[in-house]
């Protein structure tokens, strides 16, 4: 450890450096990712989470004797970095997907028994697969789901790595495509709000193409949808800290970095109470803000951008019932302020009645709002939605909230990313908001960590893991 490192140089060619010391921090889905592979490759890892528990912002804990996640998460069949990340921690089974894409519908303005549409594909190509759910879907005029069809093939022939895509908001590209506000509501903003976490007119057209592009016009089974059947800690926390475990990480949780420092021969020091963690590598896996506060000087050119980058909250209202008010495992409203409408019942641990999960994206107005306000809106939406809940008595109404629960994928925001290499040798940049093309996802951050992982094992000289997901990094 006498010899310095030069820009681009492998550690491990170095005289005396083994190049096989790393340190992650941050103990998300991106930060999880990056230690697993790191460890797969060989590497000695360190994985040190300021909170008690791994998981990010994905996670669950305890409210009496039901084990609550703090919002509902979903992913989809195209969302290939996570399936992975699924079958590294051996929780696949744990989070399966539908066998067909099937969204019931809701729109609780029309008469009872006219109300319900499906969002469905068939076994058919790529756009057929989705041709008859539209041509039936009752929410939508027929002028509007031929207008629908034609902006779809509009959006199709769009290309991705148009940077200029990054500039447009989605809103005006639908309006400027025919797309009336009924249809913005009633498809369009339905899947988007859902996945970007902001409406249509608040979007990038980049991030909104994208979505769709690989959601519903890749591959007729993309947009599959798979959430957890158990407590997302029993994902993200438990089994991941068990893969850890196994691949012979060492976790600190309770564990807050203060500083991160290079010296002559290009050897991290990650300082932690009491103890200087010494690495060839060091993964910052934290949120853009932490990030550019712990970052060493030089190491990116404009750090400031990371503060640029703004945030949008996600509001999740849980409500337990006295008896079963809905029968199907989710559901989406239209003419309600309710978007999304799960049943957490079993993976809670409940045993009588049920309780559902209301997540509700782009919350800006209402996050800060008292629950007392929240449960005299939502109580009476969700009778108005479903019939049998009214007479039913609440045991229990409480509110979650995520006031940063993703980056603002507003239009100008690619630019703002960065992607997985900074300036300074050894160090790499890891999270759902870093240059990954997807809006923030555990796909992104699942992919983040992949891409950090690239990056230091190329310096490092190590090879890379033969199971490792294969994605192309974004840096």
């Amino acid at each position: 450890m006498t010899d310095g490192t030069r820009p681009h140089e492998s550690l491990a060619d170095i005289p005396g450096r083994t190049g096989r010391d790393a340190v992650v921090i941050g103990g998300g889905l991106a930060g999880i990712t990056a230690a697993l592979a790191l460890a797969d490759a060989g590497v000695r890892v360190t994985l040190v989470e300021g909170r008690p528990r791994l998981g990010g912002l994905a996670f669950s804990f305890q409210r009496g004797d039901l084990t609550v996640d703090n919002g509902q998460h979903v992913y989809l069949r195209c969302c290939t970095a996570y399936r992975w990340f699924l079958d590294r921690i051996e929780g696949t089974a744990l989070a399966p997907l539908q066998d067909r894409l099937d969204v019931p519908v809701v729109d609780v303005d029309k008469p009872e028994g006219r109300r319900l549409g499906r969002l469905r594909r068939d076994a058919l190509p790529v756009p057929l697969h989705l041709g008859r759910s539209l041509a039936t879907y009752p929410h939508l005029s027929l002028a509007e789901r031929a207008g629908v069809g034609r902006a779809a093939l509009a959006l199709k022939g769009l290309d991705l790595a148009d940077p200029t895509l990054d500039t447009q908001d989605f809103g005006s590209w639908l309006t400027a495509h025919g797309q009336s506000a009924r249809a913005v509501e009633a498809l369009w903003d339905l899947v988007g709000v859902a996945t970007l976490n902001a409406v249509a007119g608040d979007a990038s057209l980049g991030l909104a193409a994208m979505v769709f592009k690989t959601g519903l016009l890749s591959d007729p089974g993309a947009a599959d949808i798979g959430w957890a059947r158990v407590p997302l800690g029993e994902l993200h926390d438990r089994l991941a800290r068990k893969a850890l475990d196994t691949a012979g990480v060492r976790t600190e949780v309770r564990t807050r970095v203060t500083s991160i420092s290079s010296d002559e021969n290009g050897r991290w020091s990650v300082q932690v109470p009491g103890e200087t963690l010494q690495a060839d590598a060091v993964v910052l896996a934290v949120a853009q803000r932490e990030a550019y506060d712990l970052l060493p000087g030089g190491a990116l050119d404009a750090p400031e951008q990371l503060l640029e980058i703004g945030t949008a909250p996600i509001l999740n209202v849980h409500v337990v019932y006295e008896r079963k008010v809905l029968s199907t495992p989710f559901l989406t409203a239209l003419g309600s302020p309710l978007q999304w409408v799960f049943d957490r019942t079993d993976a809670s641990g409940l045993k009588d009645g049920q309780y559902l999960a209301v997540s509700q994206s782009a919350a800006r107005d209402e996050i800060d709002e008292p629950v007392a306000t929240l449960r005299e809106r939502y109580l009476p939406e969700l009778e108005r939605l479903l019939p049998r809940a009214r007479g039913a008595r609440v045991q229990d109404f409480f509110v979650t909230r995520e006031r940063t629960a993703t980056f603002a994928p507003t239009p100008g925001v690619g630019r703002l990313r960065p992607g997985a290499r900074t300036k300074a040798s050894g160090l790499y940049l890891a999270g759902a908001w870093t240059a990954t093309g997807w809006p923030a996802t555990m796909e992104s951050a699942v992919r983040s960590g992949v891409s950090a992982v690239e990056a230091a094992l190329s310096a490092l000289g190590r090879p890379r893991p033969s199971h490792l997901f294969d994605v192309e990094e974004a840096a």
